[in-house]
């Protein structure tokens, strides 16, 4: 735990840049709701994958005007020329894998016989206390797995238990957040 300049307590990892603060300060482990703002925080998992997250943050307005704002509706009819054209985009990661999975991904979930938002939030956990330190956070849990597992099933690809833990982090449904650090959620409790 840290305190930078503005004297506020904050987990460890985001202190790098301004960037990286807000991103802990105002988004990581806030609930998120709804299928598209969801389908944009897989993809972006799927897309950190073996690389630092910083960097996702750094190229995730390229992200969003490459991807039609994660849409998936506009995602899942994305084609040949489409992948095409993302390789050559600079600015997001150019991994053909990675990409060609997004859109597989945006095709799955417009094919679902729920939201994306309900299938996802149904493997959150109920709340448990806050991690006291960085070695008390987990890299998987047995509800990652089982999300892993169920994304899989239906067809999900780049979804392993790492990522979906990564995901239920940051879309609030896991409360990793230090207990002394100042930024709460509302799924979190102390104890």
């Amino acid at each position: 735990m840290t305190a930078p300049a503005d004297g506020l307590i904050r987990c460890s990892w985001p202190l790098e840049t301004e960037l990286y603060r807000d991103y802990h300060d105002y988004e990581w482990g806030k609930p998120l709701h709804g299928d598209d703002a969801l389908f944009e925080r897989l993809c972006l998992e799927a897309f950190q994958s073996g690389l630092s997250w910083l960097t996702i943050l750094r190229k995730r307005p390229a992200f969003r005007a490459a991807f039609a704002g994660f849409s998936i509706e506009r995602v899942a009819e994305f084609g040949d020329a489409d992948v095409a054209r993302l390789l050559a985009d600079a600015g997001i990661v150019r991994n053909r894998l990675k990409i060609e999975a997004a859109i597989a991904n945006a095709r799955v979930a417009r094919r679902l016989d729920i939201g994306l938002d309900e299938l996802l939030w149904s493997f959150a956990p109920p709340p448990r206390p806050r991690p006291r330190t960085g070695a008390d956070v987990p890299a998987t849990t047995p509800e990652s797995v089982a999300m892993a597992k169920e994304l899989k099933r239906r067809g999900f690809r780049f979804v392993g238990p790492t990522t979906a833990y990564a995901l239920m982090q940051a879309t609030g449904m896991v409360d990793d957040h230090l207990a002394d650090c100042w930024v709460g959620s509302a799924v979190s409790s102390t104890g």
